[in-house]
């Protein structure tokens, strides 16, 4: 164990990550079960933000968001996959001090900008659907920046203040983290000073984020809903829908995973029951959205279709210049 006492203040060098599992028997297939979903996440998220940027016909607000989105799912998956891939190949699990203070702000600059983006594209759909005529007035650049650079804003300085409410803190010596990454929880029960005022903040921020994003999706989806219902035909009812199919699956899935790990009864709370859900937030779901959206939207299918013939033909010039 790596610390010192000076001043009757704790200071850690390193932190040592469980992980997920302790058996030398699974390290070999968990990593490279585990490389493969991140990089199926940093493949497909990465395509989204090029296709997105360059396609020129997809240059709508839908897919303005659609590419922060991919943003962060890249960022926060990024935050934890690297250092848990390498950690399942050497034998000391450690993070240093200062890496796990940047593991943390990272991870919750993006993942706290995911929620907020979420409701920005609930909002988009449901101007799209609701109010067609008025959608590029309302749904202008300026607007669709707003609702980006906001959540960006807010989230960094939510990350930082948690940042430095814990890690001004003392530290007790034990640095053993009982998870995959640096958590704030894990955290926080390392703590030797008072941690009231830490988790009254985390739990009061936590909060508004809930408050004031999830409302927004669903009001969004019950007037999206009440329009599809008037529609006449079975074919609007499907194109309507079909507009907000793929969102709806993404809200479904990374709210449902959120209630899951926080809303349960905490006598049904278990370590292997938390981390199995951490692991599905942090690489699964950053690797489900890409694929959603690929499966599901036809425009972002032929974009790809139209990118990968562009590079497949640029590739075989510059091969045929060379032979």
């Amino acid at each position: 164990m790596s610390w010192t006492d000076k001043h009757n203040l704790t200071i850690l060098n390193e932190f040592i990550l469980l992980g997920i599992t302790a058996l030398p028997e699974l390290q070999a297939p968990l990593f490279a079960l585990f490389l493969a979903i991140y990089v199926v996440s940093v493949v497909g998220n990465l395509g989204l933000i090029i296709v997105t940027k360059t396609d020129s016909k997809l240059q709508t607000p839908m897919y303005f968001f659609l590419r922060h989105l991919a943003f962060t799912d890249l960022g926060y998956s990024t935050a934890v996959g690297p250092k848990m891939l390498v950690n399942f190949a050497v034998d000391q699990h450690t993070i240093s001090y200062n890496g796990c203070a940047t593991q943390l702000t990272f991870f919750g600059v993006f993942i706290t900008s995911e929620l907020f983006i979420l409701s920005a594209m609930a909002y988009d759909r449901y101007v799209a659907i609701c109010n067609p005529l008025l959608y590029t007035v309302v749904m202008s650049p300026r607007l669709c920046w707003v609702l980006v650079a906001i959540p960006y804003l807010y989230s960094v300085f939510l990350s930082l203040l948690v940042i430095i409410k814990i890690f001004t803190s003392s530290f007790c010596g034990y640095n053993i983290i009982r998870h995959f990454y640096c958590d704030c929880q894990p955290l926080i029960s390392l703590l030797c000073s008072d941690t009231h005022e830490i988790k009254l903040i985390i739990l009061i921020f936590s909060i508004f984020n809930l408050a004031s994003s999830l409302p927004v999706v669903l009001v969004s989806y019950l007037l999206i809903l009440g329009t599809i219902l008037r529609v006449n035909s079975v074919g609007g009812r499907h194109k309507a829908f079909s507009t907000c199919g793929s969102h709806l699956a993404v809200i479904v899935i990374f709210y449902g995973t959120l209630f899951f790990m926080y809303v349960q009864p905490k006598s049904s709370h278990s370590l292997d029951t938390d981390l199995m859900a951490s692991v599905f937030y942090t690489l699964i779901i950053p690797m489900l959205n890409p694929i959603i959206y690929s499966l599901r939207n036809k425009e972002v299918k032929d974009a790809l279709t139209r990118t990968w013939s562009m590079c497949a033909n640029t590739l075989f010039k510059i091969c045929c210049k060379i032979c």
